[in-house]
């Protein structure tokens, strides 16, 4: 595995991400399976990419993938919610699954699922690798959720800090010395 120097400790690993993709993937099939609406996947960029490219290897449905960008971050503080890259498909009807890395305050969550349904969406509904319920700001829960976690800043499998360490083959909690400004 893949150490680096800056993690404190690996939260989960990359075969435990791998075992709750298939079965979240077999959960979701088996949910939808015979609906006549077609399921889209939104995924946000960029943190839920790796999660997303997993998760779809398990999905046995025709399924299509679409994305949107949305910055609600700056280092470790959560800012206003802005969206940079919008949907290329339209929605009118449809049913989607909001593809997300993590569920921490809930403001970004909530935000795209709202201008969804104002988009027409059928239903929206969300699978997210990550849950940190302390975090919590707003009132959202994911419908299909991979791991939950303690309320300290991870990165890794997508999740960043100002753009570094997604590559990372596992979720880790990041030094604090590496997160904080020195005074």
């Amino acid at each position: 595995m893949w150490e680096n120097k800056d993690i404190k400790k690996i939260l989960v690993s990359e075969e435990q991400i791998k075992v709750r993709a298939k079965e979240l993937g077999e959960q979701i099939t088996e949910d939808y399976r015979g609906r006549p609406e077609q399921l889209l996947l939104v995924a946000l960029l960029r943190g839920s990419v790796p999660f997303l490219a997993e998760l779809i290897k398990h999905i046995d449905l025709d399924i299509q993938v679409d994305f949107m960008d949305v910055s609600s971050y700056q280092g470790t503080k959560s800012t206003d919610i802005r969206i940079i890259k919008d949907l290329d498909t339209s929605i009118q009807g449809m049913n989607i699954l909001l593809v997300e890395d993590i569920i921490d305050t809930g403001k970004t969550i909530k935000e795209v699922c709202r201008t969804l349904m104002n988009k027409g969406a059928n239903e929206v509904r969300i699978v997210a690798l990550l849950n940190k319920p302390e975090g919590r700001q707003v009132d959202v829960e994911a419908d299909y959720n991979g791991f939950e976690i303690e309320n300290e800043f991870v990165v890794g499998y997508g999740l960043d800090f100002n753009q570094r360490y997604r590559c990372l083959p596992y979720v880790g909690v990041l030094k604090e010395e590496c997160y904080t400004v020195k005074e």
